[in-house]
């Protein structure tokens, strides 16, 4: 069974940066994270396909957050810049399917990881 290890999040201040590491057990098509706050719809932030490095945001994370990967160990990276308190969540490392990548349906996950932001 995939296993995906999280590491980052934290606590910054408005405009500030976070970054998010993921390591996954093994390989999987598609990775990426999505975000969950209590009472609110989960929402997909970013994807990058494993193997052509294909990436997707979602439109509030488009200019601010970057994802890339080292495929080497299986990593993703996810760059915050720019931090907005609306960007507090519960921020989860996923995987899917070449298929669901694009619309970031993710079939698996990862622990979570907070991310709060004050203004």
């Amino acid at each position: 069974q995939m296993q995906l290890v999280e590491s980052g999040g934290g606590s910054v201040q408005a405009g500030g940066s976070l970054r998010l590491s993921c390591a996954a057990s093994g390989y999987t098509p598609c990775m990426g994270y999505f975000r969950q706050t209590p009472g609110k719809e989960r929402e997909g932030v970013a994807a990058i396909r494993t193997d052509n490095g294909d990436t997707y945001y979602a439109d509030s994370a488009k200019g601010r957050f970057t994802i890339s990967q080292d495929t080497a160990t299986k990593t993703v990276y996810l760059e915050m810049n720019s931090l907005k308190p609306e960007d507090t969540s519960m921020y989860y490392c996923a995987a899917t399917s070449t298929l669901l990548c694009r619309t970031m349906r993710f079939a698996s996950r990862g622990q979570g990881t907070q991310v709060t932001v004050s203004s």
